[in-house]
């Protein structure tokens, strides 16, 4: 398999579908905390924190480095197993200073983090965020819905063409819906872990239940929080598939643990020029911009228009035949799957139950979970937990997956 080959046309869809716009810091209190929090699992795909040396040699490759600041964010587009948390505060009385966050004890990680600044603008990846194009045409295939038959109507067809740095379109362009960006893009006035001093992931076993405080230079005396259960890491996605690419495969997983609804996406480049996409929406979407954190409003609106399976649901068969040719040359189906968590939201002094009455809070925190997970479709996914990367034959099973993961999943499945 040569994914070189299909870089363009493969760059050329991601910049088309899921081009999201900048964000900047939205308006609010003297200081504000963003607090995200992933696990990701990658069902075949050993999880590098028992890996020792190897694991840390391949996080770092697979995307741990992100301009000046190594591992900010690690937690908005995970691409190794494990948990993953951020954190960025904006303190407009201070910025910039260089402060701490005291934390639980069951987070593993020593009694406090540092928070540091940037020295740079940390831009964090967006979806469609790829260089100039050259010229090149790409013919995508839309498929969608849980069932093992191609539904009538299926599947919708685009012709896309750049040229001279312009798009054309023809065919049936499909919605695109996607989350509005709510991330910060921090400057050298916030700071953040992790950071250049700071790079420990947290272990297996981590958990943010607990009191924290952030103390530094202007930071009000009462920022300190209780975090309770739906704010911690959730649990892996234990994905299963049976069957095959040509009769049609089944997808199936145990529910997990404070999801509120899931979502999945799959897509392959069969030859030069074409890729096909399927989600396991009810309704046409391409998909890839509906796997990030969603608010609790985002969520409840897609489950009523069935975008979102609701989190009832523990399978999903994808229709056979649509990656069938997926086979030689062609790039394998990768597959994510995301598991919609809770959002918290806390602010000093609490809000007032009387909307007439002033409210000024000194500061709030924000607390975004969810659980991803990513596979190949038709790969065994139990074939490699067991590896502890401590034999002669661990380094190359890492090399398809830096090759895939990396060059397709962090371009156009973005959370895998």
């Amino acid at each position: 398999m040569n994914i070189r080959r299909h870089a363009l046309p493969l760059a050329l869809a991601a910049a088309l579908l899921a081009a999201l716009p900048a964000s900047s810091a939205p308006p609010g209190p003297p200081t504000q905390v963003w607090i995200d929090v992933a696990t990701h699992s990658m069902p075949g795909m050993p999880d590098p924190g028992a890996m020792g040396g190897l694991g840390g040699m391949a996080a770092r490759m697979m995307g741990g480095a992100r301009g000046e600041v190594l591992g900010y964010p690690d937690a908005r587009g995970t691409m190794m197993p494990g948990k993953f948390f951020d954190i960025a505060m904006l303190n407009r009385p201070a910025p910039g200073q260089p402060s701490a966050q005291q934390v639980p004890a069951g987070l593993g990680l020593g009694p406090s983090l540092p928070l540091l600044p940037p020295k740079t603008v940390v831009h964090t990846e967006q979806p469609g965020s790829s260089p100039e194009m050259p010229d090149a045409e790409i013919h995508l295939k839309f498929y969608w819905g849980c069932g093992n038959e191609v539904r009538a109507g299926q599947p919708r067809e685009m012709h896309l063409r750049a040229k001279g740095g312009k798009f054309e379109f023809s065919g049936d362009p499909m919605q695109g819906r996607y989350a509005p960006e709510r991330g910060v893009q921090p400057d050298p006035s916030y700071v953040l872990w992790p950071n250049p001093q700071a790079r420990n992931r947290a272990p297996a076993n981590a958990s943010l239940v607990g009191a924290h405080r952030i103390t530094g230079p202007g930071v009000p005396e009462s920022l300190k929080f209780d975090l309770q259960s739906n704010a911690d890491f959730m649990p892996k996605i234990a994905l299963t598939q049976s069957g095959d690419l040509a009769t049609g495969m089944t997808l199936g997983w145990q529910p997990v643990d404070r999801s509120k609804a899931y979502f999945l996406h799959a897509l392959s480049m069969q030859d030069k020029t074409t890729i096909v996409i399927w989600s396991s929406a009810e309704v046409p979407d391409a998909g890839s911009g509906v796997v990030d954190f969603l608010t609790g409003g985002q969520i409840d609106r897609w489950l009523k228009e069935k975008v979102l399976l609701p989190p009832s649901t523990t399978s999903c068969a994808i229709p056979k035949g649509i990656f069938a040719g997926s086979t030689g040359e062609a790039t394998p189906p990768m597959l994510s799957m995301i598991a919609y968590g809770p959002e918290t939201n806390l602010a000093w002094p609490p809000k007032p139950a009387d909307p007439k009455q002033p409210w000024n809070p000194e500061w709030n925190v924000r607390v975004r979970t969810k659980s991803t997970a990513g596979a190949i479709l038709g790969m065994d996914l139990g074939g490699m937990d067991g590896m502890d990367g401590g034999g002669p034959q661990a380094q190359p099973q890492q090399k398809p997956e830096e090759s895939t993961g990396k060059k397709l999943l962090k371009g156009l499945l973005r959370n895998l």
